[in-house]
């Protein structure tokens, strides 16, 4: 007798819109309707993240507050205020627990939920989507977006398709060519140095990579192979569950050239910290060391690090830091064909008060 298999599960991944921004406009109705970006204004601020009105001028987040001003001359600097954000935070995720406490929270903005089976006992997934949107937009005066499907790999694209304020519903015979049309630099788990190996390729969409055969992509990307072979045909079996402790997070890039001028270096480590900052804004992952990172044309790396008392939560202190540790090593002894920068000994969310003030202080 074949296996029964298991029951297909119902996943909302629930994303607020221009979550930081929001809040401020929320909060002070003279910044409602206009372009504004929280985070530093400063020659080396970063921009954290911005409203809809601003990135109709192309600001984005991680981008350098000087080029965002450039690019929006009526951009409206906000100064962070984390308090806010996760007041507006605990009460979205009270209102989750009103129909699962199967929650994986990624960030303060945005988390997974797996309603297969859920409190009030709603047959359909989108109407409980439908709900949480509502309760949201009454209860915080927020707006989210959100993604429905059956599993989360695609629950999580489907909730940037109809952005902001929208619904997108993914049913199981629709995910593979979902996911066909997906350009695979936005397909979760694909980041830019992958896409990049991608490109090279010829895989530029899910379908090109449905294309590929496994022992094809196992040649070229090892023991993630598996993963990219099944996500190509809408498969996704992780469970939602808690987020599991991280140890640290980090970005790093190779070159094609080894870079030996130190102008070239210093723009190299400030976008790399700029990447950096936005998966630490976004997972919420404090930490009290920046760690540098340097592999050198022989191969040989090296890693420079610097410790705070406290946990960084400030994108200006995480860019100054790099660029101390990157020119404290200026010249190199050799080109450097990669330059990474990760962020230690990561702390709970309970103890970012405290990073705050470093952040004021420093």
């Amino acid at each position: 007798m074949d296996p029964v298999p298991p029951p297909l599960r119902k996943i909302i991944h629930i994303d607020m819109d221009a979550f930081y921004a929001s809040v401020e406009q929320r909060d002070d109705p003279a910044l409602r309707g206009q372009p504004i970006a929280v985070g530093g204004g400063g020659p080396r601020g970063v921009v954290a993240t911005a409203s809809y009105e601003a990135r109709t001028f192309g600001v984005k987040s991680a981008m350098p507050g000087a080029r965002a001003r450039r690019l929006c001359p009526g951009l409206i600097f906000v100064t962070p205020r984390f308090d806010a954000y996760r007041a507006a935070s605990t009460h979205i995720r009270e209102i989750f627990s009103r129909y699962t406490d199967i929650v994986q929270p990624l960030s303060l903005d945005e988390a997974y939920l797996d309603v297969t089976v859920n409190k009030p006992g709603i047959a359909s997934a989108t109407q409980v989507a439908e709900e949480i949107r509502h309760l949201i937009r009454t209860e915080t005066g927020l707006t989210a977006s959100a993604g429905v499907s059956y599993n989360k790999l695609i629950a999580k694209l489907a909730s940037d398709q109809n952005k902001p304020d929208g619904v997108c519903v993914v049913r199981p015979s629709e995910g593979a060519a979902f996911i066909a049309t997906m350009p695979v630099r936005r397909i979760h788990g694909i980041g830019p140095v992958t896409a990049r190996r991608m490109h090279e390729l010829g895989i530029e969409t899910g379908a090109d990579l449905r294309a590929r055969d496994l022992r094809f992509l196992q040649a070229h990307f090892g023991s993630s192979a598996d993963y990219y072979y099944r996500a190509a045909r809408g498969e996704d079996d992780r469970p939602v569950r808690e987020r599991e402790g991280r140890k640290s997070v980090s970005v790093e890039d190779t070159f094609s050239d080894d870079l030996t001028d130190r102008a070239a270096l210093l723009a190299e480590i400030e976008r790399i910290a700029a990447s950096l900052w936005t998966r630490v804004d976004k997972a919420q992952a404090w930490g009290r060391t920046i760690v540098l990172k340097v592999k050198f044309a022989d191969f040989r790396i090296i890693t420079r690090s610097r410790s705070f008392a406290v946990p960084v939560r400030s994108p200006d202190i995480l860019v100054q830091v790099a660029r101390e540790l990157l020119l404290a090593q200026l010249p190199l002894r050799m080109g450097a064909r990669l330059l990474g920068l990760g962020v230690h000994n990561l702390e709970a969310e309970e103890t970012a008060d405290q990073g705050e003030q470093l952040a004021l202080s420093l």
